[in-house]
């Protein structure tokens, strides 16, 4: 580690933290040649896989384009920020716990139904109809009875 006081290429570390919240780690560090200390985060770089589409094109995975889709669903609906984020890491580690190097988009849009499933069922039936291109209100109804079979299931 370079040392941003002097650029000498001789520091130690003096002390090591968890930050449970952001997964990083705290190192304090001091430059054995200027003696100056500084601290430094550590975040594991973990990659996404890459995303196959319906058409067939491969594209990176884009959390942002993940998390825009959520929020249209959730529109003027009683979800906090902090339960959006939560479901968006949620996907994010199911992604990378795949094990794959591509991902189908299908399986992404799943996993999304999943998590708005527990969060909000108006937002859930809202992306289930874009992302399953719903035709006619029959669609809606079916739907919407999967869905109350399955609040039935979990709340008994």
């Amino acid at each position: 580690m370079y040392c941003p006081f002097c650029n000498a290429n001789d520091t130690k570390v003096t002390d090591s933290r968890w930050i449970r919240e952001n997964n990083q780690v705290r190192r304090r560090r001091e430059c054995l040649i200027c003696k100056e200390r500084f601290t430094t985060y550590e975040v594991a770089e973990l990659s996404l896989p890459r995303v196959v589409k319906r058409d067939g094109r491969r594209d990176s995975f884009s959390e942002d384009k993940m998390r825009g889709g959520i929020l249209r669903a959730l529109e003027k609906r009683p979800v906090s920020v902090e339960q959006i984020e939560r479901a968006v890491s949620n996907i994010i580690k199911k992604a990378r716990t795949a094990g794959e190097r591509e991902i189908t988009s299908e399986q992404i849009g799943e996993w999304v139904m999943e998590e708005l499933r527990g969060l909000d069922q108006v937002g859930y039936v809202r992306f289930a109809s874009v992302y399953r291109s719903f035709q006619d209100i029959k669609e809606f109804r079916d739907e919407i009875s999967r869905l109350e079979k399955h609040t039935k299931q979990t709340t008994e």
